[in-house]
């Protein structure tokens, strides 16, 4: 063969084992990182309980451990338990991550829908078909930072944020994204969907818990309760229905 040809032979292997080499490179680099490892720290605040350790992998949540974390998150009233959602676990994971906090308090996780009922009887701000029955919502406390967590949550958009400013808790879960704020001087309002509800300052919470009219400073009655309770059910079951 003469020598032009041979050149212009090696010229053309030489391109395209050149192209596949960048396009292998290009490949690789696209290649998604594996999971790094994810840590808790918690206390349980009903039972005095703590769980520590690793609880996913590389391959996904490790099963023995989430097990564990059933137990642990278990309804403290009943003593039952559940499968947790790895959702709002990878949620608080994340959440402490963000904000640089090493350990968090549970208040509330598993709730059976016996539990949940009572607390919606006789506890403002449960609602009637609660994230918590389903083993995908915590509320829980941090020992610092507790509002930068909560509008950091917000900004996450991975579901509901409740922030209880006055009593020191906020509420996370993986359904709906939503969020709402409860405190003692109105009680704050609700957001989903886009749309915005409010009490408008009508209802206010004594130190001791009592819910009162404003302006008359007359209990709450049953009625009244009621139709709370109904208002956060029904932000609860517009924003299920947009997502």
């Amino acid at each position: 063969m003469p020598p032009a040809m041979n050149r212009r032979a090696f010229l053309s292997m030489a391109g395209a084992s050149l192209t596949a080499m960048r396009a292998a490179g290009s490949t690789a680099r696209a290649a998604p990182a594996p999971l790094t490892l994810r840590r808790l720290k918690l206390v349980n605040a009903h039972t005095g309980e703590t769980f520590e350790g690793t609880y996913r992998d590389d391959k996904g949540p490790i099963p023995r451990v989430m097990d564990e974390l059933g137990v642990f998150l278990r309804d403290h009233h009943s003593g039952a338990t559940t499968e947790i959602d790895p959702g709002v676990v990878d949620f608080l994971a994340k959440l402490m991550d963000s904000v640089g906090e090493t350990r968090a308090t549970v208040l509330s996780a598993y709730r059976t829908r016996e539990t949940n009922e009572m607390l919606a009887r006789t506890t403002f701000g449960v609602a009637e078909n609660s994230q918590h029955i389903y083993g995908r919502a915590l509320d829980v406390y941090l020992p610092s930072r507790l509002a930068e967590a909560m509008q950091t949550a917000r900004a996450m958009k991975i579901g509901g944020v409740g922030w209880y400013p006055h009593s020191g808790f906020m509420h996370i879960d993986t359904g709906p994204v939503r969020n709402w704020t409860l405190d003692e001087r109105g009680l704050g309002d609700l957001l989903f969907d886009g749309a915005h509800v409010t009490f408008h300052g009508q209802v206010t919470i004594t130190p001791q818990g009592e819910l009162l009219v404003k302006g008359g400073h007359h209990p709450l009655g049953v009625s009244q309760r009621l139709a709370l309770h109904r208002m956060i059910a029904r932000a609860e079951l517009l924003a299920s229905r947009h997502w």
